[in-house]
């Protein structure tokens, strides 16, 4: 989404070729995937510098319900003892195969065990890349992994907690109100509660693409303003290591996905009321996607009486990805302290 191949420094015919080739299907992402992996991890962002050590790491692809190929990870420390199980949900366009991945061993080596998935249409999971033909069926797909992992034995005396990222906050809100006390919290960063008003066309284009995406839902037609590109990473170095999160969704989005967000999102506004699990509430002030009103909005009126609001001066979007290390390093640590506060009162319980 942001930068061109030739920021991509020394990259072989055959890469290029690789990172050119058509994504649509999963097959096309995994093979890229596998040629870009271990590139990946060597670039120089302050997420790939921690270390992997005492950390287990395993991939897993299992058929859900709706037969479609699911792709998931974890992350388990190996040398201390769990204090709670993170299961993270992942932003619009995005998956949990490459700057999470060290988020996760962060997370991981301070005593969290961290669970992800590629939502289907996104990274290495089954679907058109980009689609979300159902919100609501996503939410689900994410429900029916995450269940199996808090089912499990050594999982299930432990704390539980959502990690959302953009479209990940919305999703992680979703599965609140469909498991009202299935959660012990949930620490939300940039949450897509409501859109920014720059991000939404006209009310007359609006309408007009909302009439096409009944017919053409598939279709990639949404305008995308250029200082969208240029507000997720505001540290300049790690915007032109933009391009090496290969699976990110580059295109315009599909007219039947941003009309499920829409929707989302609108429903997501009048129900912020209902919110009642504790909740730490990321944003950067700086965000032009989505709406740091809207995260005040939360904090305000969610009904729960534990939440925490950190709003970071300046920041955009990606407040994990493309800020300067400092910032990248006080969110962490934010979410690091919350977690453990969280986890010591539960276990106290």
């Amino acid at each position: 989404m942001i930068g061109e191949i030739e920021e991509l420094e020394e990259m072989s015919e055959e890469l290029q070729s690789i990172y050119l080739s058509n994504m649509d299907e999963a097959p096309a992402r995994r093979l890229v995937r596998e040629a870009f992996k271990d590139i990946q991890l060597a670039i120089d962002h302050c997420l790939f510098k921690f270390p992997t050590d005492g950390v287990k790491m395993e991939e897993v692809y299992e058929v859900n319900s709706r037969g479609l190929k699911v792709f998931s990870k974890s992350w388990i420390p190996e040398k201390s003892p769990l204090k709670a199980i993170v299961c993270f949900c992942h932003g619009y366009a995005d998956t949990c195969t490459f700057y999470f991945e060290g988020v996760a061993r962060k997370l991981a080596s301070s005593g969290f065990g961290v669970f992800a998935i590629d939502y289907p249409g996104f990274g290495l999971s089954d679907g058109l890349h980009g689609y979300i033909p159902s919100f609501e069926n996503l939410v689900n797909d994410v429900i029916e992994h995450f269940s199996k992992i808090k089912e499990q034995v050594e999982y299930q005396h432990l704390p539980r907690f959502l990690l959302g990222e953009s479209m990940g906050g919305a999703v992680a809100l979703k599965i609140h109100f469909k498991q009202l006390n299935g959660w012990d919290g949930a620490a939300l960063i940039a949450p897509l509660c409501k859109f920014a008003d720059d991000m939404i066309p006209h009310w007359l284009v609006k309408q007009i693409l909302i009439g096409v995406a009944k017919v053409l839902p598939k279709t990639k037609l949404v305008p995308q303003k250029e200082e969208v590109k240029e507000n997720l990473y505001r540290d300049l170095k790690k915007r032109k290591m933009a391009p090496y999160n290969v699976l990110l969704y580059k295109d315009k989005p599909r007219l039947g996905t941003a009309l499920e967000l829409l929707k989302a999102t609108q429903e997501l506004e009048q129900r912020l009321e209902e919110v009642s699990l504790p909740l730490l509430i990321m944003h950067g002030e700086g965000d032009v996607i989505t709406d740091p009103s809207a995260s005040k909005a939360l904090y305000e009126k969610a009904k729960v009486k534990d939440k925490k609001l950190c709003l970071y001066k300046d920041a955009f979007h990606t407040l994990l990805e493309g800020e300067p290390d400092e910032v990248i390093f006080h969110v962490l640590d934010d979410i690091i302290s919350w977690l453990n506060d969280h986890s010591n009162t539960k276990n106290k319980v």
